[in-house]
């Protein structure tokens, strides 16, 4: 699938606020935050700043992307794919990742039962609005994607995709290394 596929403009953001100074780290010798842009323009999405008033956004009537500049390497295709399943069922978009860790529930203070992993995601990127919610949006519930997600939830339907490896989210040196062996050319 490529751009060419998507019908129309979108619009999308590359987020990098609040996330300290890792968007800035390299990857194979790029910053976090280009890359994720790169892939965002790759996929035919056109770029506008966080700073844009959301009513300028609610405006345009188009779907909406948010590419989080932690997770880098999302490949262009897969951004498409999220926004043509966004546009075509008229539903929120999230891309995820499986949980691979073992969680176990804590209650006063001690541990109990493992948690079932197949019922548990890790948000990744991106997170796709399709026209109608961003029409019935006032503003953006919050740029921390786990924290997005859970509100869009409570109003709206949503689907969690799941993206390839390289679509993961880094969380410091020993995430971006992975992710460096991961994708190395």
């Amino acid at each position: 699938m490529t751009y060419d596929e998507l019908e129309g403009p979108v619009w999308g953001t590359v987020v990098e606020e609040g996330r300290g100074s890792l968007p800035f780290a390299l990857v194979h010798g790029e910053s976090l935050v280009a890359c994720a842009a790169w892939a965002l323009g790759a996929a035919g999405v056109d770029a506008i700043s966080l700073g844009t008033p959301w009513a300028d956004v609610r405006a345009a009537e188009v779907p909406f992307v948010l590419h989080d500049s932690l997770c880098p390497l999302l490949d262009a295709d897969d951004l498409v794919a999220c926004v043509r399943r966004a546009v075509d069922d008229d539903v929120v978009v999230v891309g995820v990742r499986p949980v691979t860790d073992t969680v176990k529930v804590a209650r006063d203070g001690l541990l109990g039962e493992t948690v079932d992993r197949d019922a548990l995601a890790a948000v990744a990127s991106p997170v796709v609005l399709p026209v109608s919610v961003v029409a019935d949006l006032e503003r953006l519930p919050s740029l921390d994607f786990g924290a997005l997600v859970t509100a869009l939830q409570e109003r709206y339907r949503v689907v969690l995709v799941e993206v390839p490896a390289a679509g993961r989210r880094v969380s410091g040196p020993d995430d971006l290394a992975v992710l460096e062996a991961l994708t190395t050319p």
